[in-house]
């Protein structure tokens, strides 16, 4: 079994000497250098890298830059979707975004961990879970988001939260680790903030 095989099996892998991945992370890490450097006012030529970068992308989306990955290949969003500047998507495991989802700045999507024991982690292995997102999210500025983490529908996500387990949809939560505060309800829409 190849090292990627096993990365896609959510096995132990070695990601730092095995040819193809450290190739394939070089592509991805040679397009988003691409990319970062445009001119904000170059919208056709960041959507055309982001198309060639991520794995699947619908018609509406903004990423702006800086913005890194490792593979590209595993990273899916959603219709109408919004990352701002510093995002970072360590994508070994499938990463899935739905759609309306709206990412602040210096946010992180970790699907890379490594071993607790120093003996295996010294050797360079590591496991790649996936990270799901669900639809009509907004997750707030410098949030980090771990390995094997569902977030579901119609949910906040915080500034600053760690967020190491799944989030219910319908729910505010934030924290480290983030935790669910409470639900979303028909009385948020009562809110006025015009103020």
């Amino acid at each position: 079994m190849t090292e990627k095989e096993k990365m896609q099996k959510q096995m132990l892998y070695d990601a730092n000497n095995d040819r193809n991945l450290l190739d394939e992370r070089a592509k991805a890490k040679d397009l988003c250098y691409q990319f970062n450097q445009l001119r904000p006012s170059d919208e056709k030529g960041q959507q055309k890298l982001m198309k060639q970068l991520l794995g699947k992308t619908k018609n509406v989306f903004c990423i702006v830059a800086p913005f890194w990955c490792d593979y590209g290949y595993n990273i899916e969003i959603g219709e109408n979707f919004f990352a701002n500047h510093n995002t970072v998507i360590l994508d070994g495991a499938k990463v899935t975004f739905g759609d309306n989802v709206f990412i602040a700045p210096d946010c992180g999507f970790h699907t890379a961990g490594h071993p607790i024991d120093f003996e295996r982690r010294n050797q360079g292995l590591e496991y790649a879970y996936p990270i799901t997102v669900g639809d009509n999210v907004w997750i707030g500025a410098g949030v980090q988001v771990m390995p094997n983490v569902t977030i579901g529908s119609n949910v906040v996500i915080g500034g600053g939260s760690v967020v190491v387990k799944d989030i219910p949809s319908n729910s505010v939560a934030v924290g480290n680790p983030c935790r669910v505060i409470r639900a979303i309800t028909e009385e948020d829409r009562k809110t006025c903030w015009d103020r």
